[in-house]
């Protein structure tokens, strides 16, 4: 069965907002055809953001919050409890909202390399600048992302398949040396492939290990389809436009073993003019005719990336768009 979900993040930058945000997740992703999720609100500040859940998720390691972002430190500040008590408000209001439902659902965290490129060390520059620093923390998310799991399976008892989005949109730039110093006149050296690898794998298992899949999500170009796979990830979460020819056929090819692959072919922001449903599950047919495949098992329909930009219209027709899109794909 084709599935429609969004990336996570939505508009908004209050308490209010974010109780809005679940009830139109769960109100346009609640059928059969829906992939529900715990949204994200990163214009409610430095705690919401990307970096900030994982900062409130991540177990063993403390941090705080400087000018330039996110910092490693020997205890944990004040910011990083305020991270955390933001997290379990919000999830609070995905429990309440969520009483009663039984399925699918998904919730997202920062990937490992994506965290090492953005938190800084104690004494300045990136995590990624540190062979140990990075594998500490990357082992320290694997650890929070397990709690985390354990804490939403209690609050949501009737979800029958759990999924870890992993958002990697610097991975490209890690692997290719792309990432720059902290004094912007370098870069950090290039992280070689069995090391991403493992670090995505670390992840992958504690996730695993709680009985859920992990899936990546990049809309970066260049990200490795290959190597993402090879680290245990069971599924894609992409935006066609930027993928390379060689990345058309790594997708296929997930695909064709069963996915998932999520497809972002939704706008993310208010176009000038919405596509219909029509056009929307053209543009799918078309990329499947071109890599020789038929709708099937593990097709999923999203929006490119997160809401964040879009207007609160929007982000509800983004997220029905799409819905709409994998009925149509499945003959509805």
């Amino acid at each position: 069965m084709t599935l429609a979900t969004g990336i996570g993040s939505h508009p908004g930058e209050d308490a209010t907002a974010y109780a809005e945000a679940v009830r139109v997740v769960l109100g346009e992703l609640s059928d059969d055809h829906g992939l529900p999720y715990v949204p994200e609100l990163p214009g409610r500040g430095a705690g919401a953001s990307m970096t900030g859940r994982a900062v409130a998720a991540a177990t063993d390691l403390a941090f705080d919050l400087q000018p330039a972002g996110w910092r490693l430190t020997d205890r944990e500040g004040v910011d990083q409890r305020r991270a955390r008590s933001l997290l379990a408000q919000d999830l609070d209001q995905v429990e309440e909202q969520g009483q009663g439902y039984v399925g699918p659902y998904k919730t997202q965290v920062t990937g490992p390399w994506t965290l090492a490129a953005t938190v800084e060390r104690p004494r300045g520059d990136r995590v990624l600048a540190d062979h140990g620093a990075r594998r500490d923390l990357a082992q320290a998310l694997a650890e929070g992302v397990r709690r985390h799991l354990a804490d939403l399976r209690r609050r949501l008892p009737g979800v029958d398949r759990w999924v870890v989005q992993l958002d990697e949109p610097v991975l490209a730039s890690v692997l290719e040396g792309r990432v720059p110093t902290a004094s912007g006149f370098g870069r950090h050296r290039v992280v070689q492939p069995p090391e991403a690898s493992a670090a995505l794998g670390w992840v992958a298992e504690a996730i695993a290990a709680e009985g859920a899949e992990t899936w990546v999500h990049s809309c970066a170009p260049g990200t490795p389809l290959d190597l993402v796979r090879g680290a245990g990830v069971q599924g894609l979460l992409v935006d066609p436009a930027v993928l390379s020819p060689g990345d058309h056929d790594d997708l296929a090819a997930a695909l064709e073993a069963g996915g998932p692959v999520a497809l972002g072919v939704v706008p993310t922001r208010d176009p000038a003019t919405a596509p219909t449903e029509a056009s929307l599950t053209e543009s799918v047919l078309r990329w499947l005719d071109m890599v020789g495949l038929e709708p099937g098992p593990g097709l999923v329909v999203s929006p490119g990336c997160g809401l964040t930009g879009a207007t609160s219209g929007w982000a509800r027709q983004a997220l029905a768009l799409a819905a709409a899109t994998a009925r149509h794909l499945d003959g509805g």
